[in-house]
């Protein structure tokens, strides 16, 4: 049994994996960060923000020495499964920690 945990990841409650939504690759085991088992890449800025305006102070693109755009792909069908902004050098944030075994108890196995 697979649980939706955000629009494009689940948690396949059986193999105790996080899956892609959107084409069920496996990405890393549950308990992990399921950012390990993504694709990694780093966006600049530039491609994202309009460049600031001819004879203006400030724009709206962020500091690249104080900030960076990290996307995470799905290594199997390619889908942006999370972005973040983080400081460079910051480690990657693990904003989502599940209860496996509450989820089994819930759910139960496939």
């Amino acid at each position: 049994m697979k649980v939706r945990i955000t629009e494009y990841l689940e948690v396949d409650l059986e193999s105790q994996k996080w899956c892609c939504q959107r084409c069920g690759h496996e990405l890393v085991d549950a308990r992990q960060n399921y950012k390990k088992g993504c694709l990694v890449a780093e966006k600049p800025l530039e491609e994202v923000y309009p460049p600031k305006p001819e004879g203006q102070a400030y724009g709206f693109i962020p500091d690249p020495d104080f900030c960076r755009l990290i996307e995470f792909y799905c290594p199997g069908c390619g889908v942006m499964i999370e972005n973040e902004y983080l400081p460079p050098g910051h480690p990657l944030t693990h904003e989502i920690e599940l209860d496996i075994d509450s989820l089994i108890e819930r759910y139960g196995r496939a």
